[in-house]
């Protein structure tokens, strides 16, 4: 009973040292962003210099963790370079077989309509979907070597890697709305303006009409870690499956409005208006398919 209480003990607190990191690099992101916007005033919101710095500190954040822990790339989830490039490819493909469907039920659904305003050219096309692929591969090549890269792997070193996914995927879910949408102008900011902005960043997390996107969003990151812990040196597909996902939502909201009065909205969420209960629903749905499929192959040799 004991050994279980120091057990349960250890995997909190390995679970609560990534939100340590993160207050980390939080609190200096606050300070830095003050100092940078007394330099550059209004041109840059107050708001986007502690996001992105966060993001940055976040990142460069691996190297030290991976030298801490002992954690090379291919630990990380990283492959042989042809190997990688042949996983993007292919989890670029997965992303649209995954995601696809979501989209055809909510035009079908009539959750989303034509938008006729935009006159579509040839030139305009090719431009919106390279530009959504390049920014969607920048995104996941940020976000999937922090979450399904180091923090499952860290946290698979302390704990069962079941709970490394789950608790992987709340902290992915959880910044996501790490956002706080009050301005503050520039001639306003002192040193702890940042700080005052974060508290009510945390409170958007636990907003309530955000329920269905968050769940929404820690079903896609249990998704891609189990991709990342079923199949060695994954990572490759699951930044690509990701990528595919985000280069879909952009080209949706080019294309497509929402239609706020239909009677099947409850199947999307507040955060983008598309991530929400169809989507969870449709992964574990994905989820269940794959272990028995797996089962079925296993009972099989």
């Amino acid at each position: 009973m004991l050994q279980t209480c120091q057990q349960s003990l250890r995997i909190a607190f390995y679970a609560l040292v990534p939100l340590l990191v993160l207050l980390v690099a939080i609190s200096l992101s606050c300070l830095l962003a003050f100092f940078v916007i007394k330099g550059v005033g209004d041109l840059v919101p107050f708001q986007k210099i502690i996001s992105k710095s966060t993001q940055l500190l976040l990142i460069l954040s691996i190297f030290p963790t991976m030298k801490l822990l002992n954690i090379d790339k291919e630990q990380l989830g990283f492959a042989a370079r042809p190997i990688f490039l042949k996983q993007l490819g292919q989890g670029l493909v997965l992303g649209l077989l995954t995601l696809l469907p979501i989209f055809v039920i909510l035009y079908i659904a009539k959750v989303n309509v034509l938008d006729t305003t935009i006159h579509w050219t040839l030139g305009l096309a090719a431009a919106k979907l390279g530009y959504s692929l390049l920014l969607a591969l920048i995104i996941s090549l940020i976000e999937e070597p922090l979450f399904r890269g180091i923090l499952i792997t860290g946290l698979s070193k302390k704990m069962p890697v079941v709970l490394a996914i789950i608790i992987s995927a709340i902290y992915y879910a959880s910044l996501h709305f790490l956002d706080n949408n009050i301005v503050i102008p520039a001639q306003d900011v002192h040193l702890f303006s940042g700080f005052a902005l974060l508290g009510g960043a945390f409170a958007n997390v636990f907003n309530p009409l955000m329920f269905s996107s968050i769940l929404a969003l820690i079903m896609v990151g249990i998704f891609l870690g189990i991709i990342r812990t079923q199949i060695k040196t994954s990572l490759g597909l699951c930044i690509g499956c990701h990528a595919c996902w985000v280069w879909q939502i952009k080209m949706s909201n080019s294309l497509f409005d929402t239609n706020m009065f239909s009677d099947n909205l409850y199947l999307v969420g507040n955060y983008d208006l598309i991530i929400g209960s169809l989507v969870t629903g449709w992964l574990t749905l994905e989820i269940v398919k794959y272990f028995i499929y797996r089962h079925y192959i296993l009972s099989k040799r």
